[in-house]
């Protein structure tokens, strides 16, 4: 059996046990664990303990932890509420009203969180009440808080960039700075379209008072200011080359915290439960990570990462049908897959491809993120989807179609990041040297 049809079948072993409901590392490590005996039986086993520490012994991986207890601390503390209601006075009498503090509110909580269902949840259940309530369009309610929520895994930093940063060996701090101008551009081509819609059909979104006196623009700078402070710390931080994007991550996490507790509303026991939110997360997402080097091992060692690449290399595609195959491949994925599980069962696999067609890694990075973000608006499984479902008493359907024209908009975005890849690699390649 050639190795094309075997990892065929270890992939539809993957997503069978997925169908199944068996959760994401054991579906990833089931068929790894079994495709290893097959090829070299038991004697395999032995170096799974190497594998085991090496997938942990990472200071790449460190980084982690460090974003998702600053993204719980700010969410526990009620700034997600605060950035909103600022955000929403200053952008209200833009067409659209509160559909653009819906894009600009998930940007800037984006760039705390780093995860994009926790994005999603803050904003949402701030934003979804407010919007039913003054008649919004439901569709483009729901449409527009799926989509924005997906800026958290683009606008640095990123869990998943990361994670593919730990895999791929990349430097993640580069993947961070990469991250600003197309994270920057897709919020712009949101609410540019939200304002254009808006002002087409005017029904979708009442006028709103905005801002009437100088006390109270103000105070809606000052709602926003702190968590703006914050993300031009850490990300600066790292641009002019002072510090990892760990070390970054340990000062958001005690400069979030000293937020938390002078301008929201931060509690001993809330903190408590962000630290406990914190290692639930974190341990999903790490046993994850050790899912996957288990499949890379296998398939490693069963020599089928040269083979695929010998392959593809051999149908002579021009980069651009490579691309389009990667194209194809992803948003099948993206579909059927969950956002951490896609990035690691099939980065083993492509990566290796990348050096003969020239490809820059940190900005296939850039684009594996925006296919990600495709994935988590996709249906049947796409888990934005169900986040904002689950917020307000509206159909799934309508949450759907909602995001239809931000996955057109997404596409648009990929096709500029093909055309002008300086989009993504001008600031990383006039970013200071790290220490």
């Amino acid at each position: 059996m050639g190795s094309g049809i075997e990892i065929v079948i270890v992939f539809a072993v993957f997503l069978a046990l997925l169908a199944a409901g068996m959760a994401i590392p054991f579906a990833i490590m089931t068929p790894a664990l079994f495709y290893l005996l097959l090829h070299s039986g038991p004697d395999a086993l032995r170096g799974l303990g190497l594998v085991s520490w090496g997938s942990m012994n990472s200071f790449t991986l460190t980084a982690v932890p460090m974003y998702i207890l600053m993204a719980q601390i700010l969410e526990h503390s009620g700034i997600g509420t605060k950035v909103y209601n600022g955000l929403g006075k200053l952008c209200s009498r833009i067409p659209g009203g509160l559909l653009q503090t819906n894009i600009a509110g998930c940007a800037i909580f984006a760039a705390t969180s780093g995860s994009s269902i926790a994005t999603a949840a803050s904003i949402g259940s701030v934003a979804l009440p407010e919007l039913v309530k003054r008649k919004y369009s439901r569709r483009l309610s729901a449409g527009s808080l799926a989509a924005g929520g997906t800026l958290g895994i683009l606008i640095p930093p990123s869990l998943a960039m990361i994670i593919y940063g730990s895999f791929t060996e990349t430097s993640v701090a580069k993947l961070f700075i990469a991250g600003i101008v197309p994270g920057l551009l897709l919020t712009a081509m949101f609410m540019i379209y939200i304002g254009v819609h808006a002002k087409l059909q005017p029904s979708i979104a009442p006028v709103e008072q905005g801002v009437v006196s100088l006390p109270d623009l103000l105070r809606a700078i000052g709602n926003i200011l702190p968590v703006t402070l914050l993300i031009g710390s850490t990300m600066g931080t790292m641009y002019f080359g002072l510090v990892t994007p760990t070390e970054a991550g340990a000062i958001g996490c005690v400069a979030g915290t000293i937020i938390a507790i002078i301008w929201g509303d931060l509690k001993w026991k809330d903190f408590i439960a962000a630290v406990r939110g914190s290692v639930a997360v974190l341990g999903n997402i790490l046993f994850i990570v050790y899912a996957a080097y288990v499949f890379s091992y296998a398939i490693s060692r069963a020599g089928v990462g040269e083979d695929v690449t010998s392959f593809i290399v051999g149908l002579h595609l021009t980069k651009l049908q490579f691309f389009f195959a990667i194209f194809l491949l992803y948003t099948l994925l993206g579909c059927l897959v969950e956002t951490m599980g896609m990035i690691v069962i099939t980065i083993p696999l492509i990566f290796p491809m990348l050096a003969p067609y020239g490809i820059d890694p940190v900005w296939f990075g850039i684009i594996l993120v925006l296919f990600v973000e495709l994935g988590q608006i996709s249906p049947p499984i796409g888990i934005n989807l169900f986040v904002i479902q689950s917020l307000w008493d509206g159909d799934l359907g309508d949450v759907v179609m909602g995001t239809i024209p931000f996955h057109l908009i997404m596409f648009l975005l990929l096709v500029m990041l093909v055309i002008w890849p300086e989009i993504a690699l001008w600031l990383p390649a006039h970013m200071s040297k790290g220490p």
